[in-house]
């Protein structure tokens, strides 16, 4: 039952103003992974992809999908590394032409639909004065990453993205529209901030509260060669958690091109940047300052100290980081430790990045902040992840391998993972408290107790609901 965007559709006992595109029509294969950014595109085939347009699209698909024993998958923004949202046999109810967003002056409410970005809600923003700290890819849907926790833009300073949430709309298991907030059906609320794709129902709306917008973007960037890498390190360990709030700070381990050389040349090297969301020059400039009092300064290949930038031009960055059309396998680790231990943890993974277009990325989160009562409950003092990027789908075996045995050689000193860049068929960990684990299986067995909606992708032959601590390399805390 296919048919023209605009056209209503036909299906069962629903009608549908979006494309309805069954698995032996034409058009499938685009509507399968059309949206898929990742260009490493899941064999994993859905019965059939419904365009939603509308609310009403989303609880006429859920009925089709009850009248015909299918299981449901959501596509927002087609970002997950894995492709989460192709499932085999199911309905995937694709929510990209479900647009929706505005912003209430008086109540200071964002509303948006799962499918817009981050890089689109921004600009909308601007002339409200106000900023939501959605992904700091552009391109990133609001969805995923607010389901998953949302690691934003300052997540060390003004705590998670999701926990900016006010309220959302969902449709349930039984197509049915429900509004959740901390005091009407708070039971979905709690869980919708945190589970990902282990979420019961599907969010076809999201109130957000944004926060004043910073007028004084100052970055601070200092480009060391390798060979600095102990030196640097450790002092980053000893300072990080000292640095003002207002200031993101990353380590990035990539390769970058040999001046004078080769296309081909490239050289490992260690990127600090410091990203301070000031309100005033002055202050930008004095809580970047701690940057440059590294003992490795002088060793520096470039030093940008303190230089103005604007939220566009950081989207263009990340965007230059994160190119479409490559293909992608994450994964990551929340770590606990010593300098002493973690410092050379790391050295070997900075060093041997397989491709010249892979990053390793080393986030600061200290001081940790208290997290708010919500499925999401993990978080350690560093983040540490690894974004392998190649175009040969004859490196893909040796790319994936590559980051398995990375991962697997450091998660020893692992407090688990974050879903929102993690690849959880590959390498299970836990992702949550054991407790809200458990908490988020029964609220699932209460609002949708046939798994109608599709939860997390087993690691190797786990049950649907994967029990991540069956093979953690650490005993939960």
């Amino acid at each position: 039952m296919a048919g023209n965007e605009g056209e209503v559709m036909q299906g069962s006992k629903g009608k549908f103003r979006g494309p309805l595109i069954w698995r032996e029509e034409p058009e499938y294969e685009e509507a399968r992974v059309g949206r898929v950014f990742n260009a490493r595109k899941p064999q994993r085939f859905p019965s059939a992809v419904l365009f939603a347009k509308s609310i009403d699209d989303v609880i006429a698909g859920v009925q089709l999908a009850r009248e015909n024993n299918l299981t449901i998958s959501v596509r927002s923004g087609g970002h997950s590394w894995d492709g989460w949202s192709v499932r085999d046999g199911s309905l995937l109810i694709d929510l990209g032409r479900l647009r929706e967003m505005s912003y209430d002056e008086h109540s200071g409410i964002a509303t948006v639909s799962p499918s817009i970005s981050g890089g689109e809600l921004n600009p909308y923003l601007d002339p409200f004065g106000v900023f939501f700290p959605g992904g700091h890819c552009p391109d990133v849907g609001l969805g995923g990453f607010l389901l998953q926790g949302g690691m934003g833009w300052n997540t060390r300073g003004w705590g998670w993205a999701c926990e900016r949430i006010a309220a959302i709309d969902v449709v349930t298991a039984e197509g049915k529209l429900v509004h959740a907030d901390e005091r009407e059906n708070a039971d979905l609320f709690w869980a919708a901030r945190g589970s990902g794709p282990g979420f019961f129902a599907i969010v076809v709306r999201f109130y957000l509260r944004p926060r004043p917008q910073p007028k004084a973007l100052t970055r601070s960037t200092f480009v060391y060669p390798m060979q600095s890498y102990d030196e640097v390190m450790h002092w980053l360990h000893g300072i990080h958690a000292s640095l003002d709030p207002s200031v993101e700070l990353v380590a990035i381990g990539l390769q970058i091109p040999v001046p004078g050389k080769a296309e081909s040349e490239f050289r490992h090297s260690l990127v600090v940047h410091a990203l301070a969301m000031a309100d005033t020059r002055e202050e930008a400039h004095a809580v970047l300052a701690l940057l440059e009092s590294c003992p490795a300064l002088g060793q520096a290949l470039v030093r940008g100290i303190r230089v103005p930038t604007t939220l566009q031009q950081e989207y263009e960055e990340q965007r230059r980081q994160n190119p479409r059309g490559n293909r992608y396998a994450s994964d990551n680790l929340w770590l606990s430790g010593t300098a002493e231990e973690i410092v050379p943890l790391l050295k070997p993974c900075f060093e041997s990045l397989p491709t010249s277009r892979t990053f390793a990325l080393w986030y600061s989160m200290a001081p940790l902040l208290p997290l708010s009562d919500m499925a999401l409950s993990l978080q350690s003092e560093i983040y540490f992840a690894v974004y392998t990027v190649w175009s040969d789908p004859a490196d893909d075996a040796r790319c994936r391998g590559w980051l398995l045995d990375q991962m697997k050689r450091m998660e020893t000193f692992s407090d688990g993972y974050y879903l929102g860049d993690s690849d959880l068929p590959t390498r299970s960990a836990r992702f949550m408290a054991e407790e809200n684990f458990r908490k988020l299986a029964k609220l699932r067995e209460k609002y949708d107790p046939s798994g109608k909606l599709c939860s997390y992708r087993p690691h190797r032959q786990h049950a649907i609901n994967v029990n991540p601590w069956e093979t953690d390399a650490r005993t939960p805390k």
